[in-house]
């Protein structure tokens, strides 16, 4: 059986006043906690560059 979507004739999704400081603030300091987020899971993937004295001693 196969599924159909009704696709919607709108422009816009949500009202159209302005966000609250209160909600810029919220969403401010969710993205900035998503980034430091990311920056540790990359940080925690990085592999340090082995050295010439590491390869003569292994």
């Amino acid at each position: 059986m196969k599924n159909k979507l009704t696709q919607l004739d709108v422009d816009f999704i949500g009202g159209q006043e302005p966000l609250t400081k209160e909600e810029e603030l919220l969403i401010s300091a969710f993205i900035k906690a998503d980034k430091e987020k990311n920056k540790l899971r990359t940080i925690g993937k990085q592999k340090e560059p082995k050295t010439l004295k590491e390869f003569e001693h292994a």
